[in-house]
């Protein structure tokens, strides 16, 4: 029997809707999920290149450091400006603009450049991690799904559409990174909009299903640091940890944070005309101080610290108090020269560095419980998202057990954070958007400089 024709029209009709609703996203979510597992599986490399040869020579980061670190601000600066830093600044910039930044910030040559140019920096043994990059590349790989959508179905839904795929890419990029699914979603609800909208609600999700399911088919279920265990009994001093180190890391993040944006007041005036007239060399120059800090410090400072945090964690490193002070030095060394790079396990792991140093005070508390409350208390301090905080730390040490007081400390952080600098990521997209100038605002920045159609060049 021969099917009419009006009803295989209508039957193509109602297929190619399913595709445009919904073939096309969780296809896009799916190659987010890839790109997030290869692009961990490459920096792991990187760094794991890096350690071997510096574990041979302990003098190699001398020289390479500072070479890569040269050669990561020229590309970024002559092929892939806009790729910047951790990459969030420019997701946040996109979802609060008109729709004129996002073909330049989230497109295919900056999705590149960013995978690239932090791989370098990782083989050359930068402070820098890889999950904010992670979130960039999401974003920008989904954005770019609206080529797939007819030109009719974009004039309808234009920059709704736009924002929906950024949004959605960006939480499925920290979902795939760290194994966090319910991290990606408050995190997309409380830094990148600010506001929850029930629209969107099951864009995120499903996003994030696809892209957390390409990720434990990969990769396995695991937990980013492994399980904690910290009994049944908390100790009896443990509120008092709770403020001690909610407020110390409150403040050191709130130092970093004001380091990062207000470079120009603390470098020396020569430093910072050096680094506007010359910037490769000054990425060279910020490559030499962390490779000393990393060469003195016995190797502990280099990479994202991920390694360093874990072994905390698992009781198997015995690092000095000035471990957190050391590798935030580095750090900022490492955003200085404005290559890509987050900030995410770096935070993590001067947190946990913190908890480890306050065990000396605290040391009838299990070290666990410390290390994880400083790796909260510092990641709320720097994002000033202490939700978002919690939540990721909870699902990377499995934590259910520390909830009120992970909970705590990271409201505790970020509220004394506020008192030295503004939310580091708002802020930083602020330039990109040319909302607000701030002080350390140079007129290589869409702000100041919005004729050359230059991006900033650093962060």
């Amino acid at each position: 029997m021969r099917i009419p024709a009006f009803i295989d029209k209508r039957a193509l009709q109602h297929a190619r809707r399913l595709w445009l609703h919904y073939g096309v996203f969780w296809l896009g979510a799916i190659v987010t999920g890839l790109v997030a597992v290869f692009y961990a599986k490459l920096i792991d490399f990187g760094y794991d290149t890096f350690l071997r040869y510096e574990m041979r020579f302990w003098w190699l980061p001398l020289p390479v450091t500072p070479a890569i670190g040269a050669l990561g601000v020229w590309l970024t600066r002559r092929y892939f400006p806009g790729s910047e830093g951790s990459g969030i600044p420019q997701v946040i910039a996109t979802l609060h603009d008109n729709g004129e930044l996002a073909p330049r910030l989230l497109s295919i040559r900056i999705l590149v450049g960013k995978i690239v140019v932090s791989f370098l920096s990782i083989l050359g043994g930068f402070t820098i991690g890889r999950e904010g990059p992670t979130i960039h590349v999401g974003a920008a790989l989904m954005f770019n799904l609206r080529r797939f959508y007819p030109r009719r179905f974009r004039s309808i839904r234009g920059l709704e559409l736009e924002r929906r795929l950024a949004l959605a890419g960006a939480a499925a990029g920290l979902s795939a990174a760290f194994n966090a699914p319910l991290a990606g979603v408050v995190f997309a609800i409380e830094e990148l909009t600010r506001s929850f909208e029930q629209r969107t609600s099951g864009v995120l999700i499903t996003a994030i299903i696809f892209a957390g399911v390409v990720s434990l088919g990969l990769q396995g279920n695991y937990t980013y640091f492994g399980t904690i265990d910290v009994g049944s009994r908390f100790p009896d001093l443990l509120a008092v940890a709770v403020v001690l180190i909610g407020v110390v890391s409150g403040i050191a993040g709130g130092v970093f944070c004001w380091l990062l944006l207000n470079t120009s007041r603390w470098l020396p005036a020569s430093v910072v005309v050096w680094r506007g007239k010359r910037p490769v060399a000054f990425g060279a120059g910020c490559g030499l101080i962390i490779a000393l800090i990393g060469v003195a410090s016995g190797g502990h400072t280099f990479g994202s610290g991920y390694a360093e945090a874990r072994a905390m964690l698992e009781g198997r490193a015995q690092l000095s108090a000035a471990y957190p002070l050391l590798k935030m030095v580095s750090m900022v060394g490492s955003y200085l020269p404005g290559a890509p790079g987050g900030l995410f396990a770096p935070s993590l792991a001067i947190g946990a560095g913190i908890g480890n140093a306050l065990h000396m005070v605290f040391g009838q508390m299990q070290l666990p419980m410390l290390i994880a409350l400083g790796m909260v208390g510092y990641l709320a301090a720097v994002t000033q998202s202490p939700i978002t905080a919690f939540v990721i730390v909870i699902e990377m040490i499995n934590g259910h057990a520390l909830v009120i007081s992970l909970m705590a400390t990271a409201l505790i952080a970020s509220q004394v954070s506020k008192l030295f600098a503004p939310a580091l990521y708002e802020a930083l997209s602020e330039r990109y958007s040319g909302r607000h100038v701030t002080p350390d605002a140079e007129p290589s920045t869409p702000a100041a400089d919005s004729t050359s159609g230059r991006l900033p060049g650093k962060f």
